[in-house]
């Protein structure tokens, strides 16, 4: 947003087992919703920091149903992927999922509850992570994920506006 300061991503850790991360977006609830779920807007925006690409977007979006993300880095190479199972899908509203990344990253299993709330027009997005482990927890804080998170819902902004 060129004519509108970026909206900043706030990062909580209310237990040893948990991290919140909540960002506005300024764009209507189904919109949002949707960023999230379809496999071609995913990969515009759930890229990380600059220079990543994603090549592999798999998503059946449903209780039971399966996603698989791919990142690529496009200057030398380096690629990583996540998988999971969604637990919830609640149009709109709320999103449950376990995942775990292909490689092993974090030394636990996570369980991820997306929401989505509107209001004035904007949403706001809350996703819960629950770690099965205080060192999993950790291990996600130290590894700078909120950058790419932060980048990522940047870019998301920019592509709704």
């Amino acid at each position: 947003m060129s004519a509108q300061a970026k909206l900043q991503l706030a990062i909580a850790t209310p237990s040893d087992r948990e991290i919140v991360m909540t960002r506005v977006v300024r764009a209507p609830r189904a919109l949002v919703f949707d960023a999230f779920t379809k496999p071609e807007m995913i990969k515009r925006w759930l890229l990380g920091p600059d220079g990543w690409s994603m090549p592999v977007c798999d998503v059946d979006l449903r209780a039971g149903g399966t996603f698989h993300y791919v990142w690529h880095n496009d200057s030398d190479g380096t690629e990583f992927g996540l998988h999971g199972t969604y637990r919830e899908v609640t149009p709109h509203e709320r999103i449950v999922h376990a995942e775990n990344f292909d490689q092993s990253w974090y030394p636990c299993d996570v369980v991820v509850t997306t929401a989505f709330a509107e209001r004035d027009g904007s949403t706001t997005v809350t996703m819960a992570q629950l770690f099965d482990s205080r060192e999993g927890r950790d291990a996600a804080m130290e590894s700078g994920m909120e950058k790419g998170v932060a980048a990522s819902f940047d870019r998301l902004e920019d592509i709704l506006a």
